[in-house]
């Protein structure tokens, strides 16, 4: 079998403060089959600048206008060649230099995986070794969907035939598109998968959908309205369930 071949791929827009982290998580994997892009919004503050210092390792820099976060990271998927997917944002970073290698080992151990879920520590913007909630794949079942629960999609790695099967992000979602993306090919279409309790990924918190109680208002209609959508039950006081799995995150961390 070839070596698989991982494409990762950062969105931004503005990220002068944290896309450096980012990058330099990224080049910094010892796994050596990886095709990075960049998909920017078309920044106008120093962001290109900061990606142009490296772009004789990456391999795909794009900047124009978008639709929104979610339409730069169909984008990304379109341009990606590689057999698995990862989808970093700018102001996320890996937590260590092996974290490919480990999803890559994950995949290769169970062949009819289709997506390997692993684990995020949400650290403090002042403070990114402090970890303040992880949030783990370890327990987690396509069942807990229907309460607004979903694997950290920071931590999802896909295979691009599974996009290509289940099909892009939906734009008509504000917030919650990897959720419904995720409901999608987990529950709707019941593709395998393989979970790893490994923390992949730090998440500074402050990001869209972790930022107070109009946020929360909006994903959570957004979960309801993905999950009626996709013609599995649920109700608001279902998807308030998700508060608790949280509250868990904080006192177990």
């Amino acid at each position: 079998m070839d070596k698989l071949k991982v494409s990762l791929i950062t969105v931004s827009f503005n990220s002068q403060e944290t896309i450096r982290d980012t990058i330099e998580s990224v080049l910094s994997q010892n796994y050596d089959n990886i095709e990075y892009i960049i998909v920017d919004g078309g920044s106008k503050d120093s962001t290109l600048d900061i990606i142009n210092d490296y772009e004789d390792r990456i391999q795909v820099v794009v900047s124009e206008p978008d639709l929104g976060i979610y339409d730069a990271m169909n984008k990304g998927v379109k341009l990606s060649t590689g057999d698995i997917i990862g989808v970093i944002n700018s102001d996320d970073f890996y937590s260590h230099s092996k974290v490919i290698s480990v999803v890559v080992r994950k995949f290769l151990e169970n062949p009819k995986s289709e997506l390997v879920l692993g684990a995020i520590d949400f650290v403090k913007a002042s403070d990114l070794t402090k970890s303040v909630r992880k949030y783990s794949s370890k327990y987690f079942t396509p069942e807990l969907m229907r309460f607004g629960i979903m694997p950290p999609h920071p931590a999802a790695f896909i295979k691009k035939a599974t996009y290509l099967q289940v099909g892009e992000y939906k734009l008509n979602y504000k917030i919650a598109a990897d959720f419904d993306l995720l409901l999608r090919m987990l529950k709707v279409n019941k593709s395998a998968f393989s979970r790893l309790d490994d923390v992949c990924v730090r998440m500074r918190l402050g990001g869209v959908s972790t930022e107070g109680l109009a946020s929360f208002k909006t994903i959570s209609k957004e979960i309801l309205k993905s999950l009626n959508e996709n013609n599995i039950y649920s109700n608001s006081i279902f998807v308030l369930f998700r508060v608790v799995s949280k509250i868990k995150q904080i006192i177990f961390t």
